[in-house]
């Protein structure tokens, strides 16, 4: 009577090894695959970004009665303001 029982107590067991064995199998091919698709991808991809040159404070423009003061914070523009090459922004 104990056979009986311990036959498909076995087949449960090596069904269930199998079942285990298949899966595992199965997410490391996945994860190979995707591993696979994710340095194909860093090699085709293009970075679209452009980078815009920020913004920097070089100086302060003050308006007292009529004359316009301009301070300067970096020296290194003051050429570019005695040749006149800077655009005027209104608001």
């Amino acid at each position: 009577m104990a056979i009986d029982l311990l036959i498909p107590f076995i087949i449960l067991i090596v069904l269930v090894v199998y079942l285990i064995y298949t899966r595992n199998k199965f997410e490391k091919n996945i994860l190979d695959m995707y591993d696979k698709k994710f340095e194909e991808w860093k090699t085709n991809s293009t970075s679209n970004r452009v980078e815009k040159p920020c913004k920097e404070l070089v100086g302060l423009i003050y308006k007292d009665g009529y004359n316009i003061n301009i301070e300067l914070l970096d020296g290194s523009v003051s050429s570019s303001i005695q040749q006149g090459k800077f655009k005027i922004k209104d608001k």
